[in-house]
């Protein structure tokens, strides 16, 4: 038995590669679980909002057409300055 040998076992040891892949493989799956959540939340909201009526927003034309309150008669000049 050489030095690595000793501070290997002193250490705990050091995991086989098919323990490796099987922490990994578990790691996997539970991104794969936390993501398949995500998406059902997000499938919910969108169900949620498929519910709701959609309103019309007035475009801006449908604006130009009806004056503001209390800018209406105002005009505004604008002079250069002078320095």
């Amino acid at each position: 038995m050489d030095i690595n040998d000793s501070e290997t076992e002193s250490a705990g040891g050091i995991e086989p590669a098919s323990d490796l892949s099987e922490i990994a493989a578990q790691c996997a799956a539970s991104n794969l679980l936390d993501f398949a959540a995500q998406l059902a939340g997000l499938a919910e909201d969108l169900k949620a909002l498929a519910a709701r009526p959609i309103e019309p927003v007035p475009t801006l034309t449908e604006a130009d057409d009806q004056p503001e309150a209390g800018f209406s008669g105002v005009t505004l000049k604008i002079e250069p300055s002078r320095q």
